[in-house]
């Protein structure tokens, strides 16, 4: 007994201190990361007291929109044209002469057969008058020798010179009397007289002007369309005409005659209108726009002008995306290939469906993604 207990107070303390020595660096290890915890911790703390708070989210911005629908839109052929009067003259003389008589004024209006201008005459009535007697002596002999021939009184052939007499003396008549109509210049058809060119006592050569007469009733629309539309083209087809001298106003023509050459230098045909000038508003002479009617665009997609936003990429409109799309929500890009222009509108012949909400103003201001709320009840875009 004594021996065993003798031997314990070497052995207890030796293992004591190796396990004490295996454990410290367990512990230090868990001291460390509660201090290491302690400093995330408060660190966090400390920032979460000191952080600037988010920024609120940006309000939905407002702005003006319309829905998409189907529509069938008026096509036409737009082209530059010009006004010529149907009727227009330059009076004239036919012969030379001495203006002793005006009969009209300047911008007024005459009818056909009116005495515009009187030349001297003077001597043509004269030998007009002598050819007059002329032949009525000639008529009386001739009536004389009808009576005389057939009784043997006088020979036929007396007779036969008596009928050859009359006819020139008649034939004389008609040629004075000619001249004389040469020196009164009367107007060839009812219209407007221009500005007077000539004064009375002026002398005047043959064709030299005096006033323009032009009838305004209706007019000629003279344009040009290229070869390729040759098919689109009919006599009795529609044209509409309008001219910035009456901004708002449109004039309906009727296509006339169609040119059956194609120009060589232009490959463009020649189209003729004719426009009823009610009221004279239209001119000879006038610079129009002709849009030449065709058939409907049927189920077209057509956006206001102001919708569409061009860029380097090309064309582009804004569309309100979400459930209620008609009253808001996100805005996104959409790039579109758009067609013709009909007055403030345009077609979209790609990257559009109906039903779609496009921003028509307001847009420049939207990021894509953006909150957007509808400010206007949007509308049928037609």
């Amino acid at each position: 007994m004594n021996v065993i207990n003798s031997e314990w107070p070497d052995i207890a303390p030796q293992t004591l201190t190796e396990g004490s020595r295996r454990g410290r660096p367990w512990a230090l290890g868990v001291v460390a990361l509660v201090i290491l915890l302690v400093a995330v911790g408060l660190h966090s703390w400390r920032a979460a007291r000191t952080a600037v708070p988010p920024p609120p989210p940006l309000p939905a911005l407002p702005v003006a929109a319309a829905i998409l629908s189907p529509v069938d839109v008026p096509a036409a052929i737009e082209t530059v044209g010009s006004l010529r009067a149907v009727s227009e003259v330059m009076i004239a003389p036919e012969v030379a002469g001495r203006i002793v008589g005006i009969r009209f004024q300047a911008g007024g209006r005459v009818q056909a057969g009116a005495l515009l201008v009187q030349i001297y005459d003077a001597p043509e009535q004269a030998d007009l008058s002598a050819a007059q007697a002329r032949a009525s002596f000639a008529a009386a002999q001739l009536a004389r020798s009808e009576q005389l021939a057939p009784t043997g009184a006088e020979p036929r052939q007396l007779l036969q010179q008596r009928r050859a007499e009359r006819d020139q003396a008649l034939a004389a008549v008609r040629q004075l009397a000619a001249r004389v109509t040469q020196k009164q210049i009367r107007a060839p058809f009812s219209g407007e007289i221009g500005i007077r060119r000539a004064d009375v006592g002026q002398y005047l050569n043959p064709g030299d002007p005096i006033a323009t007469l032009t009838n305004l009733d209706s007019l000629y629309v003279d344009f040009s369309l290229p070869q390729q539309e040759l098919a689109k083209v009919r006599v009795g087809g529609t044209v509409r005409i309008s001219s910035d001298a009456w901004p708002g106003r449109t004039f309906a023509a009727r296509v006339n005659a169609i040119e059956p050459r194609v120009g060589e230098d232009t490959r463009s045909i020649r189209i003729q209108a004719v426009v009823p000038n009610r009221g004279r508003a239209l001119r000879p002479g006038m610079s129009v726009s002709a849009a030449l009617d065709l058939p409907p665009e049927r189920n077209a997609l057509v956006v206001p002008a102001t919708a569409i936003q061009l860029s380097a990429s090309g064309e582009s409109i804004t569309v309100i995306r979400g459930p209620g799309a008609a009253a808001g929500g996100k805005a996104e890009v959409v790039a579109v290939s758009t067609g013709r222009r009909v007055g403030d509108q345009v077609i979209v012949t790609q990257g559009l469906n109906a039903g779609d909400v496009v921003v028509t103003e307001g847009q420049t201001r939207i990021r894509p993604g953006a909150d957007v709320k509808v400010a206007i009840a949007p509308a049928k875009a037609r």
